[in-house]
């Protein structure tokens, strides 16, 4: 991990196409602001988490109980 001290309206940049901006500074608040391609995905971290456990956990349902599901809905049980 590289750890790099910046002020606020200073930025840093990641190769030629990215570039991180410090927009705004607080005691307990850093805002940043993030220019990037649009095929590079930028996201927070605990999106991304919640994301892959809500994969892992669809996964995890047999078809079966889906049809079976799909089949009560209908029927409006």
């Amino acid at each position: 991990m590289l750890l790099i001290r910046r002020h606020a309206g200073q930025s840093i940049r990641i190769g030629e196409d990215i570039e991180i901006h410090v927009s705004e500074l607080s005691a307990t608040r850093v805002t940043i602001a993030i220019t990037a391609p649009r095929q590079v995905c930028v996201s927070r971290s605990e999106v991304t988490l919640t994301r892959q456990q809500n994969l892992a956990a669809s996964g995890a349902v047999a078809s079966d109980s889906l049809t079976k599901l799909a089949e009560g809905l209908r029927l409006g049980r």
